[in-house]
């Protein structure tokens, strides 16, 4: 599916519900899932927030295929090894573009 085919499929939807189900409770031993972010940076939804949002759905489908074509424990260690590398490049991505724009992610520090 081409990429401006799945941005106006994100513009109809809220912009807190276009990530997908992933099947967390198989995820192997030792893989933490990334953060996925909810909401925008800002609270602003322009052409970065869709892209990522796209990026996301992307890595998730890619997921989902190629769980089901794993045939050993090594395919399903990969599949989830390349997903968790796609969210976090699209989380990149989206904050490097955005801070172009002069918007910052907050971050929450808590010292002892």
């Amino acid at each position: 599916m081409k990429k401006w085919t799945i941005l106006a499929m994100l513009a109809a939807l809220p912009a807190t519900a276009a990530v997908a189900a992933v099947p967390y409770h198989k995820m192997p031993p030792g893989f933490d899932a990334p953060p996925i972010r909810a909401e925008p940076i800002a609270g602003i939804v322009n052409q970065y927030w869709y892209n990522y949002q796209a990026d996301i759905l992307e890595a998730e489908k890619e997921l989902s295929s190629d769980l089901r074509h794993a045939t050993d424990r090594e395919d399903r260690w990969d599949a989830w090894d390349e997903w968790i590398v796609e969210v976090v490049d699209a989380d990149k991505d989206y904050v490097k573009e955005m801070r172009k724009k002069g918007y910052r992610s907050g971050r929450v520090t808590v010292g002892g």
